[in-house]
């Protein structure tokens, strides 16, 4: 498999330098950006496989990066570096298209390690077989297409693992600590505030119409099935 490149966008030289160099290290090919408007233009040159986008910048800053690139129809995934204990940036964040993020201070271990959670997301092959449906939501594996009476829908890569998820354990209430590690690969112990933004976001694509298809097992967790 070729390098994997990774685009790092942030404002502070110190930090930047040390993610570049970490990265390299584990074997990334890194390519870096100092602000929204070089990181914007970076993203849109390299074509890198994964953008590492710092939310509080000058100028264009992070959110504003990744609307522009979601609105231009490109699904790369970002991973958010905010130095603000927000869990409103964290929703607003993923819910306008990020795949994760890190507060600042982070461990660097950390960061490589989500960066791999996200890339692995991101690389499962489908399987010829793996054609999912419950009512008139269809899931195809194949030609990773999702689709509500005949209606594509747009997903980003997380949400639609979200969904394979759920699809694939129709009918099974699965806890917030399973999905964290199932999906994002995640510890059961970690956050599951990022599992409750991205089903509230699933949900406003895949039950616009009637019948709704998510489920909440209040204290327990989620499920898909007709009601």
């Amino acid at each position: 498999m070729p390098e994997r490149r990774i685009l790092v966008v942030d404002d502070e030289d110190n930090l930047r330098t040390m993610l570049c160099a970490a990265l390299r290290y584990e074997g990334y090919d890194v390519s870096q950006a100092a602000d929204g408007q070089e990181g914007l233009k970076a993203a849109r040159e390299t074509r890198p496989d994964l953008i590492i986008l710092d939310v509080m910048m000058p100028g264009l800053d992070g959110f504003a990066v990744c609307r522009r690139l979601r609105e231009s129809g490109d699904r790369t995934p970002i991973i958010f570096l905010t130095a603000r204990d927000s869990s409103k940036d964290k929703v607003e964040g993923l819910t306008i298209g990020a795949d994760d993020y890190l507060q600042k201070p982070f461990n660097l271990d950390e960061l490589v390690a989500r960066v791999e959670a996200v890339s692995r997301r991101v690389d499962r092959e489908p399987s010829a077989a793996d054609v999912y449906r419950v009512d008139d939501l269809e899931l195809d594996d194949v030609a990773h297409r999702v689709t509500r009476a005949g209606v594509d829908i747009q997903l980003s890569p997380t949400e639609y693992n979200l969904l394979k998820y759920l699809m694939q354990n129709t009918g099974r209430v699965l806890s917030r600590g399973q999905l964290l590690e199932n999906v994002w690969g995640y510890s059961r112990d970690d956050d599951p505030g990022v599992v409750e933004t991205y089903i509230g976001y699933v949900r406003r694509k895949v039950d616009a119409n009637d019948p709704k298809l998510i489920q909440t097992i209040r204290g327990v967790g989620y499920t898909l099935r007709l009601p």
